[in-house]
């Protein structure tokens, strides 16, 4: 009798009956989407929304009282050896140079020189000077514009070799960065997509195989790219996003097809007909990506917890792709293998390898695989299953020693020191700063009242002056100034500290408690904002948003893998190895990234710290994307528990039958991942290899030793469904619905 079909095999059996309908739909909803997304563009998050806090509401009322936005920029001129000095002439003449290459430019006003009054800045050995400018025009637009004065720049670096003369400051900042992250992109898709493709031609040994899972990827990241312009006017999305997007999209989608084309040629090798090869995949596979594609987007979720605009915008972009991933997966997958049929098993490696043995060795047997099953996994799980006790004390105490030196972990905001490799701005920004030392950036503080003008105002302003310098903890300059309307006042305000460590952050606490309310408070809306007080508020947030993430991830996780398996068991020790993968990834992290173990191998100087919105990405990241595997193996495990194995030998059928299909899912994910390891900023190279790591040890340690030997040494209560829960829906895991269930044997302890 054969058994209802779940969800996933009835949209399968749909799109495989009517395989030109479900292709031509899935084909205009792609063009639809990536027409017009591009022709509607995705909005950028306003300068406030990626904050949190009390310096949120500051920068809010800015954006909106219409101050004059001024872009700095800065000409480093410095001596290479100790003869020349401001004062000699051929110093004059590369300083006079500067000025009028970048105003002839017309990009650039307000210069300022050494040689003027009020001069730039001049070190106390008069071997370093400055030159300051402001960029004419749009703000917003500066960076497209200031390339004119950099290459004016580099012309006047030329003429004097035996001075440094170079550029920083926002603008050419932003520049560079766009200019690295577009080039580093280009780079991570040249090389992941050759990689991805090779790992399937491997996996399938052939050709069409290995092309409809990154063709689906690819046209999968396209539309929700081009969704998210939509999506963005809800929700703006931060400049990083659709390259998250392309990570993530790139490996979930090739991922999600792999499995449903693994398990339609295995049916197919099994002399099932076509239509009924692709049911089961869909009921079986299809099912698994299913689950695995909703509980990724029920942790992407936990971001949206946070209130944090950052957050929020990846949460977006990825739940769109890993959504659209899902969709092409359930939908026009099955359509295309109903086509194309048994043309995309066209065996042109398997062929070569037949003619270059005459037929004595086959590609599969190549690879270790034999009917249908891993030998090295079978050679792997034999001790395992002899030793469970063992190899789950062996394998949970690598991962726990992995795990250790997160306790140590430190986080840090973004800063210059991100671009590494031999980037001429980040090395004028460390010799500027080295020969000006200004310590903390400014606090800002922002005041909002009926008119910032009015005389109880500004004699507050003078209060709040006279009240700040006495504490000691604030310098010089105080500089307010009034927006056009005189409904708000900026008053920046000299702090000590380096803007992270806790001499700022007790700065900021003192403005914010102790002098605001009692002046600037009584007269108007009155809040504090800049480096410090972003940073002491992200960490607030942040330190507020981590247990409710957590929670949100861990309770609906377990919900829909309890849904899923009908087991309490299987929920609770699927968190548990989530976890442990986590765990182990944070430490390694901390140890290359933190400690800088693997500097010179990897290529990159240590901050000291990891980028402070890393650790939580990576937590619901990995915790979606781990539940890959351990779906798509507990399932087979629970299809063959259902059809009457007994516990230890469904665990082994479960494993060793699904580990080409998780190797190479694995391999893929690892590349994908670990082509972002190769960037030039840190933090994505920090992302790639805490993903790549974790993905790997998820692979290997947790699903081929750890979670078979739990499985054992737990029998039958693996499945344990306490009494009061049987109600819950029986969910169909698929299969060889033509077979009849074998015998149950006795005495099965865990009721299901």
């Amino acid at each position: 009798m054969r058994r209802p079909r779940n969800l996933a095999a009835t949209i399968g059996g749909w799109s495989a009956r009517h395989r030109w309908a479900a292709i031509l739909v899935w084909i205009a909803f792609v063009a639809v989407a990536t027409v017009a997304g591009n022709t509607v563009g995705t909005v950028g998050m306003r300068p406030y929304e990626g904050l949190n806090g009390d310096s949120r509401a500051a920068e809010e009322i800015l954006d909106g009282a219409g101050f004059p936005e001024v872009t700095a920029e800065t000409v480093l001129v410095q001596r290479r050896d100790d003869r020349l000095t401001v004062d000699d002439e051929r110093f004059r003449a590369a300083v006079d140079a500067v000025r009028r290459a970048v105003l002839a430019t017309g990009e650039a006003e307000n210069v300022r020189t050494p040689y003027d009054t009020p001069p730039a800045p001049v070190t106390a050995d008069r071997g370093t000077a400055l030159v300051q400018f402001t960029m004419k025009g749009d703000a917003e637009t500066a960076a497209d514009r200031v390339g004119k004065v950099l290459d004016a720049v580099a012309d006047v670096q030329r003429r004097f070799p035996d001075l440094r003369v170079a550029q920083a400051g926002a603008a050419s900042a932003e520049r560079t960065f766009g200019e690295v992250i577009d080039e580093d992109f280009v780079r991570a898709e040249r090389l992941s997509l050759p990689i991805t493709f090779g790992i399937l031609l491997a996996a399938f040994g052939a050709l069409l195989a290995a092309a409809v899972p990154v063709a689906l990827a690819m046209t999968a990241i396209f539309a929700a790219t081009g969704l998210l312009a939509f999506t963005g006017r809800l929700l703006p999305v931060d400049d990083m996003t659709p390259n998250l997007m392309l990570l993530i999209g790139l490996a979930v989608g090739v991922d999600y097809s792999l499995f449903y084309i693994m398990r339609e040629r295995e049916e197919r090798a099994k002399g099932r007909g076509r239509e009924r090869a692709i049911e089961i995949a869909a009921a079986t596979s299809g099912r698994a990506v299913l689950v695995s594609g909703v509980t990724v987007m029920v942790a992407m979720a936990g971001l949206f917890v946070t209130g944090n605009g950052l957050f929020m915008g990846f949460a977006e972009g990825t739940i769109l792709v890993v959504l659209t991933a899902v969709i092409g997966s359930l939908t026009v997958l099955p359509a295309l293998l109903s086509l194309i049929g048994d043309r995309i098993d066209g065996r042109a490696v398997h062929g070569t390898v037949r003619l270059l043995t005459r037929g004595r060795v086959t590609w599969p047997r190549l690879l270790g695989v034999r009917g249908g099953e891993s030998r090295l996994w079978r050679a792997i799980l034999g001790p395992v299953l002899r030793r469970p006790a063992i190899a789950a004390t062996l394998s949970a105490g690598l991962l726990v020693a992995l795990a250790v030196p997160a306790l140590d972990l430190r986080i840090g905001p973004q800063g210059i020191d991100e671009l590494q490799g031999e980037q001429a701005i980040v090395d004028t920004f460390r010799r500027i700063e080295a020969a000006f030392p200004g310590g903390a950036e400014p606090a800002v503080v922002v005041v909002k009242a009926r008119d910032v003008t009015a005389p109880e105002v500004t004699a507050a302003v003078d209060e709040f002056r006279r009240r700040a310098l006495a504490t000691g903890a604030f310098r010089e300059p105080i500089v307010a100034e009034v927006n056009p309307d005189r409904t708000v006042a900026r008053i920046t305000v000299g702090i000590g500290g380096d803007g992270g460590d806790e001499t700022a952050r007790r700065a900021v606490r003192t403005l914010r408690e102790d002098l605001l309310p009692g002046t600037l408070g009584r007269v108007g809306e009155a809040h504090v904002t800049g480096d410090a007080a972003a940073w002491l508020d992200f960490n607030d947030r942040l330190a507020v948003s981590i247990p409710l993430v957590f929670a949100f991830v861990l309770l609906l996780a377990f919900v829909l893998l309890l849904a899923a398996f009908r087991s309490i068991v299987v929920a609770v020790k699927a968190i548990v190895l989530n976890l442990l993968s986590v765990g182990a990834a944070y430490g390694v992290l901390v140890l290359v990234f933190q400690k800088g173990y693997g500097e010179g191998l990897l290529g990159f100087t240590s901050s000291g710290v990891i980028t402070n919105w890393v650790p939580l990405f990576l937590f619901v990241i990995l915790f979606g994307l781990s539940m890959d595997y351990h779906v798509f193996i507990l399932s087979r495990i629970r299809e063959a528990y259902d059809r009457g194995m007994r516990n230890e030998d469904a665990v082994a059928h479960g494993i060793v039958s699904t580990a080409g299909v998780v190797t190479s899912a694995a391999l893929i994910m690892v590349a994908v991942f670990a082509t972002f390891a190769t960037l030039s900023l840190l933090t994505f190279m920090q992302m790639g290899l805490g993903l790549a790591v974790a993905i790997l040890l998820d692979a290997t340690i947790v699903r081929a030793v750890l979670l078979p030997a739990t499985m054992k040494l737990l029998g039958d209560w693996n499945w344990y469904l306490p009494r009061p829960l049987r109600r819950l829906p029986r969910l169909h895991h698929g299969g060889d619905d033509d077979e009849e269930p074998a015998d149950r044997p006795l005495g099965v302890a865990g009721p299901r």
